[in-house]
């Protein structure tokens, strides 16, 4: 699991907020999530910023558990 996703369910956001937010087409957000998909750095940004995450946001895309 990315840890994306693990910010995503923490925060308490549905994959449609998420999207919605960071100005993401919902389809390309569950691509990112679960199929491996890398965003480009400005849709990695929006997320970052979306969620509030303060650290790197290339972190977002790790695998943890």
């Amino acid at each position: 699991m990315r840890r994306l996703t693990i910010e995503r369910e923490r925060r308490g956001m549905s994959k449609m907020t998420l999207a919605h937010e960071a100005r993401l087409n919902p389809a390309t957000l569950n691509l990112i999530e679960n199929r491996g998909l890398t965003p480009y750095s400005g849709q990695l940004q929006r997320l970052s910023d979306a969620l509030g995450y303060t650290g790197n946001p290339a972190e977002l895309l790790a695998e943890v558990g």
